[in-house]
């Protein structure tokens, strides 16, 4: 029986060195292409300094690579040189002159997430989905998002030139848009449209935003709301924390309500809802578009998940991962996507979005470029004379809401109304 587990034991020890021999060899055979990579790396470093046409300064070099290395990563992995490093880390203090768009890289394109509502590029006509392909002179090609931002930025009142590619019409079109100092309302509308239903607009996830949104549902309860829409159309996130609490205002404590995987445990991160008085028995529609990112998107798909709430729309944005900025020794640093967001049944939202329970395309308005471009090739005053009498008119600020156009919104007001029948009925 000893001589058994003698030998038994004597088996395990075998298997469990050959294991760890298998994989101290795999170690190795990484560490030996890496060291040849990085050989190569070294090789090419001295060929450039040697025989480039060009004297040339190591520093340069190296920080050139490194841009190249993180953004061959993902679109918002990215090496950040000190002037870069030290901009984003005063990037929310004080105030600064922009135009008022939220930016991504998609599919090898400097992309608008949104154009924020009441900022100079959302009065200009820009639109969630265009393309920046040129800034003043520079063309975006190789440009990181960082290095955009610098060129749209800087003191109020000053011109930007853009150009636009716009799926939509297959063109580049051209936007003068003047500088303004960016100020955001967090909630834009919060009010009883019809049939005791409630609307609030959330423009975004901010410090405040919490605080406003519970004072407008509040406000709204007091006046025996029966239902509610919250449009989160063209909210392109902000605050991971406040985009939470938000939501459990409608969920029960302690449900997931997003969670985070990267490549370690320290990663993995699970947000839960704690509101002890949420709201559960109210009937309530998500407004979403391919504006809605990030924070937003983790509303919605929590609320999808639970089936508390019935999402209207388009297919949102799916701007879903985690950047980690990791400070560097020189003073540079890098900004590395390290995890995903997933909703609580596991849906991925980074590349996918999310696919509303009801879609429902936006009004297409008469786009006054496009007829421009048309009507130019005519030559003709006559032409631009009735073009002018049908240009749309651009709104004045505090123009009355007019939802009673919105084709989604409609759709939102009119199956709430079916919900609230039911239930009345069920009483």
């Amino acid at each position: 029986m000893r001589k058994k587990i003698y030998i038994g034991f004597l088996l395990f020890v075998l298997v469990f060195v050959g294991t760890g021999i298998v994989f101290s060899e795999t170690k190795k055979k990484n560490n030996d292409a890496l060291y040849k990579q990085v050989e190569l790396f070294s090789d090419t470093l001295a060929i450039i300094q040697k025989e480039y046409v060009k004297d040339t300064k190591p520093k340069d070099l190296i920080y050139g690579s490194l841009k190249g290395m993180l953004s061959s990563l993902d679109p918002h992995s990215q090496f950040m040189d000190p002037d870069t490093y030290n901009e984003l880390k005063v990037d929310t203090e004080g105030k600064f002159g922009g135009l008022g768009i939220e930016i991504t890289i998609k599919d090898g394109l400097l992309t608008i997430i949104t154009p924020i509502e009441d900022t100079p590029a959302w009065k200009a006509g820009i639109k969630a989905g265009d393309h920046i392909v040129k800034i003043n002179e520079a063309l975006t090609r190789e440009m990181t998002l960082t290095e955009a931002v610098k060129k749209m930025r800087g003191k109020p009142g000053e011109i930007v030139n853009l150009t636009i590619l716009r799926d939509s019409e297959n063109k580049f079109l051209e936007f003068k848009i003047t500088r303004d100092i960016i100020k955001i309302e967090d909630i834009k509308q919060a009010r009883i449209l019809e049939d005791g239903i409630g609307y609030i607009r959330l423009i975004e996830f901010r410090e405040n935003t919490l605080q406003e949104f519970n004072k407008a549902l509040n406000s709204l309860l007091k006046q025996k709301m029966q239902a509610l829409v919250i449009d989160l159309r063209n909210n392109p996130g902000g605050l991971l924390d406040v985009a939470v609490k938000i939501t459990g205002r409608f969920i029960a404590p302690n449900k997931m309500i997003v969670n985070t995987k990267g490549r370690h445990k320290e990663q993995n991160l699970e947000f839960y809802s704690d509101e002890k008085n949420a709201v559960l028995d109210l009937p309530l529609v998500i407004l979403i578009n391919e504006g809605s990112a990030s924070g937003s998107e983790i509303m919605a798909g929590a609320l999808q998940d639970y089936k508390r709430a019935i999402i209207i729309g388009a297919k949102s944005f799916g701007k879903g991962s985690v950047q980690t900025v990791i400070p560097l020794g020189d003073g540079s640093a890098l900004r590395l996507t390290t995890s995903h967001y997933f909703t609580p049944s596991g849906k991925i939202i980074n590349g996918n979005g999310v696919t509303p329970d009801i879609l429902v395309e936006e009004n297409k308005e008469p786009d006054p470029l496009k007829a421009v471009q048309e009507v130019k090739t005519k030559k003709t005053d006559q032409l631009f004379k009735e073009l002018e009498n049908k240009l749309p008119i651009s709104k004045p600020a505090g123009e009355v809401f007019d939802y009673k156009n919105d084709a989604q919104l409609i759709r939102a007001l009119n199956t709430l109304r079916a919900i609230i029948i039911y239930k009345q009925s069920k009483l």
